[in-house]
């Protein structure tokens, strides 16, 4: 009896040899992509509310063999245990082949005695190169990770944002938003924001560069959004007009309807302009909605107080060019200071030409030191070979050598060689 004892000990050792890697490595692969609370990773996205394990990883259910067998083993009304519903496959002690036989049932033959007996279990413990082999582990999903191109292939929804044409190496660079993606279902998230954009008037080949800009858009409730296209279109702002407006300004629909009236209003008092006046403003440069008030209001003091302008000469020349409301206060001083100062252009031909304050001034004084060094900088429209200020500064360089200059572009190009 002792010795039959030992014989069924020694094959239960073997049978624990047999399933006990596949087990460990599938708790080692739920460890990994589970993270413990807490843990985040290194650019602060959090991996472990990225979806359901089944959703993500539909193979995890079949990791559980561990537990599953575990749970398996229960205590019976007479103290004896019983064993898993399905046996393992073992190689037969009297064969050296690969024939296997079923495992006996060793709950009526080994008493509890022989199982304390038995060593402990351990998932260090050696197995042999045949079973090495047959181990097939799925890539875990990394608990650090500096870029969101690690979650790709276990995310259908940033997989499906690529195919958009989304840029991801620029959304993680911001964590919150990063962590925002990882969490959404496509379709139930954000299906319903990207035919809403459709509808407002987002082309196709334009979804992708608007969500790399503004994926926090998915962040907003789909009912306030299309309350604030309400909103616009109340203010008659037509469909082409709001959909000039979205595409040029992605962050415009992320502001509340209080914000979008309230900027509406300043711009209209500050500026005294129209109804008609405000709205045409904005539709042609729409970051005026959402971007920061402070550059606008320091750039009217100075039109105002440091070039000289009257009121409505600022209000001609910001109706013509938006872009001077919230252009960069060092280049415009620049710019006036030398067409003023060193051209000798007075304000009301600067009015009427304001386009010299969305050009490059290195531009401006290339040309005029040209004209100057043949004697033709003259701008003065009274008289004889007026240049005027629109011409200068819009025209292509061959054009400018050809018509106010008078000169070729290799004579233009070796002037240039010698400031």
């Amino acid at each position: 009896m002792g010795r039959k004892m030992a014989l069924l000990a020694h094959q239960l050792h073997r049978w624990f040899n047999s399933i006990k890697l596949s087990s460990f490595v599938a708790a080692a692969q739920i460890t990994e992509r589970f993270p413990r609370p807490g843990e985040r990773l290194l650019h602060g996205f959090s991996c472990r509310p990225l979806m359901s394990p089944d959703c993500l990883y539909p193979g995890l259910k079949t990791h559980r063999t561990f537990s599953l067998w575990t749970s398996s083993w229960t205590s019976n009304s007479n103290g004896r245990e019983n064993h898993p519903a399905h046996h393992a496959l073992l190689p037969a002690e009297n064969q050296p082949s690969q024939e296997t036989q079923k495992l006996p049932d060793f709950g009526s033959e080994l008493s509890p005695e022989v199982l304390d007996d038995m060593p402990p279990w351990s998932p260090l413990q050696p197995i042999s190169e045949e079973e090495a082999i047959q181990i097939v582990a799925d890539p875990a999903l990394p608990p650090a990770s500096f870029t969101l191109r690690d979650y790709v292939d276990h995310s259908e929804t940033l997989q499906k944002l690529v195919l958009l044409g989304v840029d991801l190496s620029k959304i993680e660079k911001h964590p919150d938003v990063a962590n925002l993606l990882l969490r959404l279902d496509f379709e139930k998230d954000i299906t319903p924001i990207l035919l809403f954009l459709k509808d407002v008037g987002v082309e196709d080949n334009q979804l992708g560069g608007f969500i790399t800009k503004n994926s926090a858009i998915f962040s907003e409730d789909l009912e306030n959004l299309k309350t604030r296209v309400a909103y616009l279109q109340s203010k008659n702002f037509t469909k082409a007009d709001i959909a000039q407006m979205v595409r040029n300004a992605p962050f415009l629909l992320n502001f509340s309807v209080e914000r979008l009236d309230n900027r509406l209003g300043f711009f209209q008092k500050e500026l005294e302009l129209s109804v008609k006046k405000t709205r045409e403003l904005v539709v042609r440069l729409p970051r005026l909605l959402t971007g920061s008030l402070e550059p606008v209001k320091e750039n009217m003091k100075v039109y105002r107080l440091e070039f000289g302008f009257k009121h409505n000469e600022i209000q001609h020349m910001i109706t013509r060019i938006p872009k001077m409301l919230t252009a960069n206060k060092r280049k415009l001083t620049e710019t006036f200071d030398y067409v003023h100062n060193v051209m000798r252009i007075p304000h009301h031909l600067i009015v009427k030409f304001p386009q010299v304050f969305n050009t490059k001034f290195f531009k401006v004084k290339e040309r005029h030191l040209f004209l100057a060094y043949l004697g033709r900088a003259q701008y003065d429209p009274a008289k004889p070979n007026y240049i005027s200020l629109d011409k200068l500064v819009s025209i292509p360089d061959e054009i400018f050598c050809k018509e106010l200059a008078r000169a070729s572009i290799q004579d233009f190009n070796k002037f240039l060689k010698t400031l």
